[in-house]
């Protein structure tokens, strides 16, 4: 069946080809014929036209439109003289045609002429007068319309979307028509839950919805009835549309799948026009799942952009969409799926039950989970034996399904530049540390006395990293530059759900590390501590205004989960001078700690320095030899695998 699909011939007769057949038409009129008649015949000079006239050889005249003649000559005439009998012989005449055109020029000359001839040489001819229309000058003469048209349908054809989407919507009489993309028996989706790693409880929540439209009596015969959409909410590349092709390779129903922005169109009323058919769509192949991705395109709160001038053709949209989800009833068996990642903009009639009744969210994976991730990933690539995905999966904490797989590539593509026969572990740490750092820049210029700054700023995060208790453990630290980072230390922190004071503070502490070492060492500070401070600025602010860490200031939060408060701060002026004097005491308190840690072991911070001067790149086992284990270091498996990383 797919081999006859693929053999099929692709050709349409569009608007294209009905533009070329066109001006093959006006080719055609004008290279064979101006009017009927007329290709047969010659153009006759004044002299020639005389030269037959005095002859007496001329049967008829036949006057077009005043302005040109048609010579008819006599049928003896043509059979005795072989200069007429040439012309006969011509296979485009056509008998009984004229044999000449003259054009004579002023009417009135040419009529005494023939009347002077007339009346001399005794002649027999007779002259006519008749008005024809051309078929070419009409066409010449509506053509400027035609080409107004022409262009016309050409650009509304680019705007709609040329000729592109379901139910011919790039055509302008098919404007309205929705552009959703239907996946049915016809064009089965491959993509199903097996292939879905991690998301375990959206994935229970969306087989329930699956089980739904397979089984209906299960929970209609008990008074239930089948919810309307479900809304899949969480950060990018989290796997949102994953999991809607995965609905759509298990339901084993009509499955329509679009963009938000795809109802969005420059024209007045489209966009409704386009919900109200694509529900209708939908409710014709019931059972069937609608899937809206992006659905803030659309769906973005009403009378919120009343002060952008804006017209209101994506609420008429909303509108729309918010009376064909809860006009339908629930024995139709229509369920939307939508998804977004600003959950917060949306407007609440469209997220109230009765609409969409349930709300999935899709968080980033935690460890166990990017285990998965990671095991779904590996399977096309040839790895080497030395890879430890547990490490890896530890070692990116934040980072989203769609993350994970660049991963995997990038480390595949830095194993073929390096001429690998298999992908190492090694491999995977470097596309760590180039989507982490950015690009590698060894060629960087800096100065012996930039790069010893360098050394002990990183030596600084090391040594007081190492030193406390809840600092996530170092796994390597380098002064090569990379992205727009001189030096960057790596760390692997502990997943936690909550966060104590203490642990803030304890990272805090480790990133003021880097300057304190400057300005314990060279009494002076650099400016290549300002993503140092302003992670910190963030965690005090952080601790202050919206955890409610700090005695001073008290267990109030001024943070509001619904972004109302962008414009107007939620304190008084009094409060806020509180809050900035509370937030650098944090800061500076940590800084003076950080100093005196690393005073406290400076001899062993100028070793770890000399030795990232040297070999520009040194590892936890590095960090082992110079300070010896860390006391409260936790007894895990990662550990020994955290030794066994001793070169990049």
């Amino acid at each position: 069946m797919s081999e006859k699909k693929k053999n099929t011939s692709n050709f349409n007769l569009g608007s294209n080809w009905i533009y070329i057949i066109l001006i093959l038409f006006l080719v055609g009129m004008t290279l064979f014929g101006r009017s009927s008649g007329f290709t047969e015949g010659k153009d006759l000079s004044s002299i020639a036209f005389n030269e037959i006239l005095n002859d007496n050889d001329i049967d008829k005249v036949l006057i077009l439109n005043n302005s040109r003649a048609e010579i008819y000559i006599k049928e003896d005439a043509i059979k005795a003289k072989e200069k007429y009998t040439k012309i006969v012989k011509n296979p485009f005449y056509r008998k009984g045609s004229p044999l000449y055109e003259y054009n004579f020029g002023d009417l009135q000359n040419f009529e005494n002429k023939i009347e002077k001839a007339r009346e001399k040489y005794n002649l027999s001819l007779d002259y006519q007068y008749k008005e024809r229309t051309s078929i070419l000058d009409t066409i010449l003469g509506f053509l400027p319309f035609i080409l107004l048209i022409a262009i016309w349908l050409f650009f509304m054809r680019r705007m709609s979307g040329g000729g592109s989407g379901a139910g011919g919507g790039g055509q302008i009489f098919n404007i309205g028509k929705s552009r959703a993309k239907l996946f049915d028996e016809n064009t089965k989706v491959k993509t199903t839950f097996k292939n879905v790693a991690g998301l375990e409880g959206a994935k229970e929540e969306v087989q329930e919805i699956v089980d739904f439209l397979k089984n209906p009596d299960k929970y209609t015969k008990l008074g239930g009835k089948i919810p309307k959409g479900a809304l899949l909410v969480g950060p990018p590349g989290t796997g949102k549309t994953l999991l809607a092709k995965a609905v759509a390779g298990e339901a084993g129903v009509p499955f329509f799948s679009l963009s938000g922005s795809d109802f969005v169109e420059m024209f007045v009323g489209v966009g409704a026009s386009r919900v109200r058919d694509l529900f209708k769509q939908a409710k014709q192949k019931s059972p069937s799942i609608i899937f809206i991705d992006e659905i803030d395109a659309i769906g973005r709160a009403r009378g919120k952009n009343s002060m952008t001038g804006s017209n209101d053709e994506r609420e008429n949209t909303l509108n729309q969409l918010l009376t064909e989800m809860d006009g339908f009833g629930t024995d139709t068996n229509v369920i939307v799926l939508a998804a977004t990642n600003r959950a917060e903009i949306l407007d609440k009639a469209l997220m109230r039950a009765g609409r969409f009744d349930r709300q999935i969210y899709v968080d980033l994976p935690d460890l166990h989970e990017r285990k998965e991730i990671f095991d779904v990933h590996i399977k096309p690539l040839k790895l080497a034996e030395d890879v430890k995905l547990d490490f890896l999966a530890q070692q990116t904490p934040g980072f989203s399904g769609a993350d994970i797989a660049n991963l995997c590539n990038e480390a595949a593509l830095i194993a073929a530049r390096n001429d690998k026969s298999a992908i190492h572990h090694q491999d995977f740490m470097d596309a760590v540390d180039r989507i982490v750092g950015g690009l590698e820049k060894k060629n960087k210029v800096i100065t012996p006395k930039e790069k010893k700054v360098i050394a002990y700023h990183e030596a600084g995060h090391a040594t007081v990293s190492w030193m406390l208790k809840y600092a996530a453990p170092l796994v390597k630290v380098t002064i090569v530059p990379r992205g727009q980072s001189l030096g960057a230390a790596w760390y692997l922190p502990e997943e936690r759900k909550i966060v104590q004071t203490e642990q803030m503070l304890d990272e805090m502490c480790a990133t003021m590390g880097g300057r304190a070492a400057e300005k314990l060492i060279f009494d002076k500070i650099s400016t290549g501590a300002l993503s140092d401070l302003e992670k910190v600025t963030k965690q005090a602010r952080a601790m202050v205004t919206v955890y409610g860490l700090n005695d001073e200031v008290g267990n109030v939060t001024y943070y509001d989960s619904s972004g109302n408060d962008s414009f107007v701060k939620p304190y008084s002026e009094e409060t806020a001078k509180t809050i900035d004097k509370e937030i650098s005491k944090i800061i500076e308190g940590q800084y003076q700690r950080a100093i005196e840690i690393l005073d406290l072991h400076k001899d062993k911070l100028d070793i770890l320095a000399q030795k990232l001067l040297e070999k520009e790149v040194i590892f936890k086992d590095d960090l082992v030899e110079i300070f010896g284990k860390r006391p409260f270091e936790k007894d895990e498996k990662i550990s020994d695998e955290l030794n066994s990383i001793t070169e990049e």
